[in-house]
C-alpha cells in the first residue's frame, strides 16, 4: 500500500504539492488525475525518488520511500530510450541495471518482447519503428525486473487500436498478478475502463479520492434511459403525462428522464407498465468520470490563466448544468 500524507513541494515560490494526501490500495489500479500542472508529475517523481519532499511523507507498505525503494516500473510521457541502439541491446542492458540475473536476461527480455507481440522487433533500431511498436517496447521496459508498482504516464497515447489492445491486456495482466498499477493520464475513457481507484488533484491537493463505482453512486440517481424499440412515441406520451418528470430527452430508441425526486424511480416504472408501454431498457444514468473532473477540476487556476480569461469568465458549473459547491 501506498500512503501519502501532507506531501508538500516547492520550487521557488511555486507551491508544487500543498499538503497532498492520499492511498494507493495494493493491488488495484489507481488513476491519478489533473489538469496540467496541479502537481501529478511532482508526485511521481518523489514517489520514485527522483527527488525529495519538503514537508510529509511517502510511504510504501509502510516505510518511507527513500528508505527503502521497492521495484517500480515506469512508463513515461516523454519517451527515454536509445534511438540507434537495437531493441534487444538495450533491453538486456536495462534489465541489468534492474537486477535481473544475467543468466536469465536473454530469456527475460525475450519473453517480455512476445508478451507484447513485439518479438519480430529483436533486432531493430528504436528510430525505425512507428510510434505504437515503440511504446509497446516501451512497456516492455518498464516491466522488467518484475515490479511491484507500475506507473504509466499516458500509456495509450496516440496508439491504433491493436496497439492499444496488446497494451490494455498487458496491464490488465499486471492487475492480475496483484501490481499496483497507476495511471496518469487525460483520457478519461481509458482510467474509466481500468481504474478502481481515483485521485483528483488540482493546485497540489487531492479534491476527490476513492472507489470510482462508490463516487459516482453518490450522485443523485434522478436521471434514466429509459427504452422502448418501436415504441417510441407511446414512451413519450406515457412520460409526458406523469407531473414528476421533469424532462424526457430523446436518445437512440427511448429517452434520457430526469425526475423531480430519485425516490420516484419504482412509481415511474409501475406507471410505465399500467399504461401497457414494453419496455426494453430502464437504468439509471451516472456521472462519466470527464463530467466528474470537469466538475472538480475545471475551474482555471488563476495564477495560470491570462488576466483578461480571468475578468470575463464564467462561473464554475456543476454536473448537468447545477452550480458546483466550492
Amino acid at each position: 500500500m501506498i500512503e501519502i500524507r501532507d506531501l508538500v513541494k516547492c520550487f521557488g515560490e511555486k507551491r508544487a504539492l500543498d499538503g497532498l494526501s492520499l492511498t494507493v490500495r495494493e493491488g488495484v489500479a489507481f488513476g491519478l488525475l489533473g489538469r496540467n500542472g496541479a502537481g501529478k508529475t511532482t508526485t511521481i517523481r518523489i514517489l520514485m525518488n527522483i527527488f525529495r519532499e519538503d514537508a510529509g511523507a511517502v510511504l510504501i507498505d509502510g516505510v518511507p520511500a527513500h528508505k527503502e525503494p521497492k521495484r517500480i516500473g515506469y512508463l513515461p510521457e516523454e519517451r527515454g530510450l536509445y534511438p540507434k541502439r537495437t531493441i534487444l541491446e538495450q533491453m538486456v542492458y536495462l534489465a541489468k541495471l534492474k537486477g535481473v540475473d544475467p543468466k536469465r536476461v536473454d530469456g527475460v527480455v525475450r519473453d517480455k518482447l512476445a508478451e507484447m507481440d513485439a518479438t519480430e522487433y529483436t533486432d531493430s533500431k528504436l528510430d525505425t519503428l512507428s510510434k505504437g511498436n515503440q511504446q509497446k517496447i516501451q512497456l516492455a521496459v518498464a516491466l522488467l525486473g518484475d515490479p511491484s508498482i507500475v506507473i504509466l504516464d499516458e500509456p495509450f497515447s496516440g496508439l491504433d487500436p491493436i496497439n492499444a489492445q496488446i497494451l490494455k491486456d498487458a496491464v490488465r495482466r499486471q492487475v492480475d498478478l496483484g501490481k499496483t498499477v497507476i495511471f496518469s493520464s487525460h483520457q478519461m475513457a481509458q482510467v474509466e475502463e481500468f481504474c478502481d481507484d481515483i485521485v483528483i488533484i488540482d493546485r497540489g491537493r487531492a479534491v476527490l479520492e476513492g472507489n470510482l463505482a462508490q463516487i459516482k453512486r453518490s450522485y443523485p440517481r434522478d436521471r434514466l434511459l429509459i427504452t422502448a424499440e418501436g415504441e417510441a412515441p407511446a414512451l413519450e406520451a406515457a412520460l409526458g403525462a406523469l407531473p414528476y418528470v421533469k424532462e424526457a430527452v430523446p436518445k437512440g430508441g427511448g429517452f434520457v428522464v430526469t425526475l423531480a425526486d430519485e425516490r420516484q424511480r419504482t412509481a415511474l416504472l409501475r406507471a410505465l407498465d399500467e399504461k401497457g408501454v414494453p419496455l426494453d431498457g430502464f437504468s439509471v444514468v451516472e456521472p462519466s468520470l470527464e463530467q466528474i473532473f470537469i466538475e472538480k477540476a475545471g475551474e482555471p487556476d488563476p495564477e495560470a490563466e491570462a488576466p483578461e480569461a480571468a475578468a470575463g469568465g464564467k462561473k464554475r458549473r456543476g454536473l448537468f448544468g447545477r452550480r458546483a459547491k466550492p
